[in-house]
């Protein structure tokens, strides 16, 4: 028994230094590519292992009253098949009006598949599910918690997608849940998102990205014009989809943010919820601060649903202020856009936090746009979320209260795992 206890120890010793403690790759670029040089999209397409879509519509929609009626016209007027895969679906009023949507189309003969992420998605009620199976959708977990799952645990579909008939789709960092539509209590007003609704020839990238996670629940490879029709031009978008996994320590997403604030030559505005980026992140952030890009970035400020998260971000403020980077903290609610604007040239919005955790342990997806028109209607939220954030100086940060210096270097741990 003694033999088996230190065995046992010492497993769990090993399990828990493998998950937590396994060191960052150190991303580095040989030669910079500017994003106004004609190789840089070629460029781009290349390190991200994706095609260049053209000919697409862009759409941006503003928080949640915007978002969520035009996600559920669109799954009413669906006539062959939708899509639906999600980190969080969790039980309230937005939760119920998608599942009448969905069931109600699911009657009338078209094809419904979701898939729920098996830990986000818990607060799934089991009338909700009942309603969606009995109506003949089809719902699959994804990684659900099993002893022979255990060595996958930590990777999580942080996906949120939504593709009506396979010609229609939108991405972005929202899930089904009311706190994104109304207040939840007297201090927690709904937060501050965007979605993008996409049509043309970028969306059978996105249904390849869903297929991709609904063969790995089940086995089953969707195909047939139902999901991948012969989808028209429909616009002047050019469109690269980042899709993103844990197969290998460097992922599509990591390197995608890394070649874009380095490329970049005038502004890089980055909106996020959980700021915890890598060591080599934060120098080329201030590397490219300090040859002239201005760097600002929105972060959540008081109104965060992960206040532990939140002091360990702000632990790594000092060297990115000292290098010029302008850092803001969003007051009027929990902001969790996800966005990244390169110049006036490129837009990157979906699902990816700039954190560890979206980098090397999440299933993420997100779009790279090319089109001004969206960059400057982006650009326009973004600068209206700085007009409503107080700015970090680092004169502040050096003196933020005591409490938060002394727990700072504690949770240094969540800045591997969140």
């Amino acid at each position: 028994m003694l033999y088996v206890t230190v065995i046992g120890a010492l497993f769990l010793t090993w399990f828990v230094l493998v998950l937590l403690f396994t060191p960052a790759l150190n991303y580095r670029m040989r030669v910079r590519v500017p994003v106004s040089s004609p190789d840089f999209l070629h460029f781009l397409e290349s390190t991200c292992m994706a095609a260049t879509h053209g000919g697409n519509r862009a759409e941006v929609f503003t928080n949640g009253p915007c978002f969520y009626p035009a996600m559920i016209a669109a799954i009413r007027a669906a006539e062959k098949s939708v899509n639906l895969e999600c980190y969080i679906f969790n039980a309230g009023e937005v939760a119920d009006e998608f599942v009448r949507a969905l069931a109600e189309r699911a009657k009338a003969g078209v094809v419904v598949t979701i898939v729920a992420d098996a830990i986000g998605s818990s607060g799934m009620s089991t009338a909700e599910i009942n309603t969606l199976t009995d109506a003949g959708c089809r719902v699959e977990w994804y990684q659900p918690v099993t002893w022979y799952r255990l060595a996958r645990l930590n990777n999580r579909t942080h996906r949120e997608i939504l593709v009506v008939d396979g010609c229609i789709a939108f991405v972005g960092g929202a899930g089904i849940a009311d706190w994104w539509m109304t207040a939840s209590g007297p201090d927690r007003p709904p937060w501050r998102d965007t979605m993008v609704r996409l049509e043309g020839p970028v969306v059978a990238a996105l249904q390849g990205v869903f297929v991709e996670n609904w063969l790995e629940c089940c086995g089953e490879i969707l195909s047939g014009p139902e999901y991948f029709p012969d989808v028209p031009r429909d616009g002047d978008t050019t469109a690269i989809v980042v899709r993103s996994s844990p197969s290998d320590r460097a992922t599509v997403s990591r390197v995608a943010f890394q070649v874009l604030i380095e490329g970049a030559e005038q502004e890089v505005r980055i909106a996020t919820p959980y700021f915890l980026p890598d060591r080599t992140l934060r120098a080329a952030l201030a590397e490219t601060s300090k040859r002239g890009v201005q760097i600002t970035i929105v972060v959540p400020g008081p109104h965060t649903d992960q206040r532990w998260v939140r002091i360990a971000s702000r632990r790594l403020y000092g060297e990115l202020l000292a290098a010029g980077v302008r850092i803001l903290e969003y007051e009027p609610a929990m902001t969790h856009v996800k966005a990244l604007l390169v110049d006036d040239h490129w837009a990157i919005v979906g699902t990816t936090n700039v954190d560890n955790r979206s980098f090397e342990h999440n299933d993420e997806v997100n779009v790279a746009l090319l089109d001004r028109a969206i960059n400057k209607r982006l650009l326009n939220d973004f600068e209206r979320d700085v007009a409503s954030s107080r700015e970090v100086t680092l004169d502040a940060w050096k003196h933020r209260p005591l409490w938060e210096r002394i727990i700072g270097p504690v949770v240094w741990i969540l800045e591997r795992q969140q």
